[in-house]
């Protein structure tokens, strides 16, 4: 595909970093759109959305070097080198969870109404971003005789060359696409605070885990011999979130009927 989009002398624009940016501001679009239709404040959401790209850029990344710490021994400085790939999803979104909790609990703000404001532009932004990991060549797949499959020949490209492989980050992308669509039709419909976020979190998690199966970049170290750690990750996320929404659900349901037991 096309890692570098443009180079001027030696500034090179880069089409991974080009797509994460784009994802941002695709993501902090909705999350304003949302915040002001539900009445919360959008220039505090946009604020709130700065912090998660730095830390969600810092976890995502330190993720991915305790994952695979080989590519970095020789040359350690390659770490800050983010426009070259190397982000995993689930390290970014632990951080900017936990930089979320923060914000929120210090400026007051209602916890689960406010992470299911940021999670349909979350999904959005990161569908767009997952189209830079196609330019880019990273997170490809297996080898794959298929109609669809992908060979990559640029030579600055992440993924091996001149194979046929299964296009895991058009797989990522769609799938993110469709949790967007999803989500932004459902939350007009939301029973309760916090089912869009959890939602979010359940289909994720179960779709993420499927689509690891095609993945054939290093996964790091495989737990039962067989999953990847997003999957494991994926699992675990995916049963809190079931739970969460049951939880939920039941809770809302004895708020409507106090006399239910």
């Amino acid at each position: 595909m096309y890692p570098v989009l443009l180079k001027l002398g030696k500034i090179s624009l880069y089409t991974y970093g080009l797509m994460l940016a784009l994802g941002f501001l695709a993501g902090i679009w909705a999350a304003k759109k949302e915040a002001r239709r539900l009445g919360e404040s959008p220039d505090r959401i946009t604020d709130l959305c700065f912090y998660l790209l730095i830390s969600a850029i810092i976890g995502s990344r330190l993720f991915y070097v305790i994952v695979e710490p080989q590519s970095f021994i020789d040359a350690p400085l390659e770490i800050f080198k983010i426009w070259n790939g190397g982000l995993v999803f689930y390290g970014g979104f632990l951080a900017a969870f936990a930089t979320a909790a923060f914000f929120i609990r210090r400026h007051a703000m209602p916890l689960w109404r406010t992470l299911d404001i940021l999670v349909p532009g979350l999904a959005l932004g990161h569908a767009i971003g997952r189209l830079g990991c196609f330019f880019a060549g990273c997170c490809y797949g297996e080898i794959a005789h298929l109609p669809w499959a992908i060979t990559f020949y640029h030579p600055e490209s992440l993924a091996p060359t001149g194979v046929p492989l299964h296009p895991t980050q058009l797989y990522s992308a769609a799938n993110n696409f469709a949790i967007f669509a999803f989500l932004w039709f459902y939350r007009t419909r939301k029973r309760f605070d916090g089912q869009i976020f959890w939602l979010y979190v359940l289909i994720y998690g179960v779709t993420r885990t499927i689509i690891e199966i095609f993945r054939g970049d290093f996964r790091g170290q495989y737990i039962l011999g067989f999953l990847s750690t997003s999957q494991v990750i994926g699992i675990l996320a995916a049963l809190v979130a079931f739970s969460s929404l049951i939880y939920l659900l039941l809770k809302d349901r004895k708020r409507e009927d106090p006399q239910r037991t």
